[in-house]
């Protein structure tokens, strides 16, 4: 670990925090340390630890979805080693909202630590639904809270405050303690017109701002945005415009799972205007009955049919609901494009609504699914052509509300990559916070705050844990790099048949290729490769030992300068040693 002592208080929000060295702030007493695992330089898996004295609070448990280059990959998850560490300090976990990069990876963490998790209503039902699936749930103390509850653990008194989002339930906190009140804002906006009706507690936010709060650590995803987000209502006024428009076409509409209000919405709609609704998905199959079974969402009596029941209907009478707004390889509406789908066949009466934003990096595989869908010949409406999408976060004018009211000492921007962490950096200078007391931070970096100034302390794990099937942890770089390799250039494998006694082949090798070369067009390059294979056993003949692992360096070696030779291509070599 890096135990340097760097002060901070001195460095622009323009310069990361780490290097340089200075002296350390002398001062108030009562200090408090805040590390960042995971929800910074990223999209997702949020994660932050609070310290003060010898014991810990944390905030979130989420994950991320992986990139293209992290091939077979499921889910990635923070790195938790620095947590289990310090597994007998760790007070509890607070989860501001339901969303999987912010619960998504608190299944993980729970089967190695007991600690108690302290959330609202539809959080911890949505949470209660992954610990029963990893067979977590009779093993987990949950605990739930409403807004402005007070949960008092240890050294840090936690209050829940209601924001708006594109999810129920989701909240800010406030964290006192005696260095100075800690205001986490999680996910938010401000919605004048919320679907559920309850607008974020602006006041009570406004009340906090005149105790001198130390530190805001605030959602910066959409802080290169400017003005205000619109309300979700908006998105309602637009489905009943294109569910009219649609006539007598069926309707498929493609949204986050997680995305209760937009739910509620069509369902609204849909029920208005005589449609049926049918929900295609598994994960919004779950969040619809856990949401339905604790009164999130208001769905008419018989509004909801199996899709089996879809062909008992005529198409301008039903609404199908679906996931695979982000063009997921395994989702329902990607399933649907590439008519693989088992009940649902995409033709000319279909009308397609795609109710998301692409997040980025998904850009192109949305496209595509868009294109397919066309190909088919259903319309396809999508984000930019109608307003059938609105964000959860908040954009340029509300960060800078929500800044003025809180009036921070310390601000430091979470939740998003560079781009926006330093957008949100100089959004909190223009509205009166010193830059000086601006701090641009990564994960893994642990800063100590005091009243009298701020500094970098620490260094601590923050990395990426890959979730590969039931495997957590053991696809590392090195299995990603021969995925990619595998993926790229494809595999000859090379069978020999060794005497180990005195290094004599036994019988003629065999070459298989997979992802390589056509065998049968390339009999000739594996023949010689067949050949060399032959040189290079012959080579070792009559050594005074076997060395086996000689033997494969040198077959991959020379194979694979055959191949490269012959082709200008660089297969993985795999060569396998059968001992006689």
């Amino acid at each position: 670990m890096n135990n340097k002592n760097n002060d901070l208080a001195g460095v622009a929000y323009g310069q990361k925090l780490s290097g340089g060295s200075g002296k350390v702030n002398k001062g108030a007493a009562e200090k408090i340390k805040i590390a960042f695992l995971g929800g910074l330089n990223e999209v997702g898996k949020n994660m932050t630890l609070i310290t003060y004295g010898n014991q810990m609070l944390l905030i979130d448990c989420g994950l991320s979805f992986p990139e293209a280059d992290m091939l077979g990959v499921d889910l990635v998850i923070p790195d938790f080693s620095f947590i289990e560490r310090n597994a007998d300090k760790i007070l509890g976990i607070v989860i501001t909202h339901g969303h999987e990069d912010h619960i998504g990876g608190l299944p993980y963490l729970l089967k190695t630590l007991n600690i108690p998790v302290y959330s609202t209503k539809l959080t911890l039902g949505l949470i209660e639904g992954k610990l029963q699936e990893h067979k977590l749930l009779s093993k987990c103390e949950l605990n739930e809270i409403k807004p402005r509850d007070i949960i008092n653990l240890g050294p840090f008194n936690i209050e829940a405050i209601h924001v708006n989002h594109s999810i129920p339930d989701s909240l800010a906190l406030s964290i006192k303690t005696p260095a100075g009140i800690i205001i986490h804002t999680g996910d938010f906006k401000i919605d004048s017109t919320p679907i559920d009706g309850d607008i974020i507690d602006l006041p009570r936010l406004g009340a906090l701002g005149t105790q001198n709060v130390l530190c805001l650590l605030s959602d910066s995803t959409n802080a290169e945005n400017p003005g205000y987000t619109e309300s979700e209502s908006k998105v309602g006024e637009s489905f009943e415009s294109l569910f009219t428009k649609a006539g007598t076409r069926r309707l498929i509409i493609a949204s986050f799972a997680s995305n209760i209000h937009r739910i509620q919405q069509v369902i609204r709609v849909a029920h208005k205007l005589g449609r049926k609704v049918a929900l295609s998905g598994r994960s919004l199959e779950n969040v619809v009955g856990i949401s339905t079974d604790l009164g999130y969402l208001d769905i008419p009596d018989n509004l909801l049919i199996n899709m089996d029941e879809l062909n008992q209907y005529p198409d301008e009478k039903t609404v199908i609901i679906t996931t695979g707004s982000q063009g997921e390889p395994m989702s329902a509406l990607t399933r649907m494009a590439a008519s693989d789908h088992r009940k649902v066949r995409i033709g000319p009466n279909d009308f397609v609504i795609i109710s998301a934003n692409p997040i980025p990096g998904n850009e192109k595989t949305v496209g595509r699914v868009i294109n397919e869908l066309m190909k088919l010949g259903a319309q396809v409406v999508y984000e930019r052509m109608h307003e059938v999408h609105v964000s959860g976060h908040a954009c340029q004018e509300e960060l800078k509300l929500i800044i003025g009211m809180v009036k921070p000492k310390f601000f430091i921007p979470v939740h998003g990559e560079q781009k926006h962490l330093r957008r949100h950096a100089a959004l909190a200078e223009a509205v009166g916070v010193e830059k000086k007391n601006i701090l641009l931070v990564d994960n893994g970096a642990e800063v100590e705050l005091s009243k009298s100034g701020a500094r970098s302390i620490n260094t601590v794990p923050a990395g990426r844990i890959f979730v590969d099937g039931y495997g957590v942890g053991d696809v590392g770089n090195a299995v990603l790099r021969d995925r990619k390799h595998l993926s790229e250039d494809g595999l000859v494998a090379i069978s020999v048949a060794i005497d180990c006694g005195n290094n004599q082949l036994i019988s003629v090798p065999e070459i298989v290729t997979r992802g390589f070369v056509y065998a049968k067009e390339y009999e000739e390059l594996l023949d010689e490769a067949k050949d060399i294979a032959v040189d290079v056993i012959e080579r070792f003949e009559n050594s005074d030992y076997f060395d086996g692992n000689a033997i494969k360096n040198k077959l991959k070696d020379e194979i694979g300068n055959l191949m490269y030779e012959r082709t200008k291509r660089r297969p993985m070599i795999l060569p396998m040693i059968v001992e006689l």
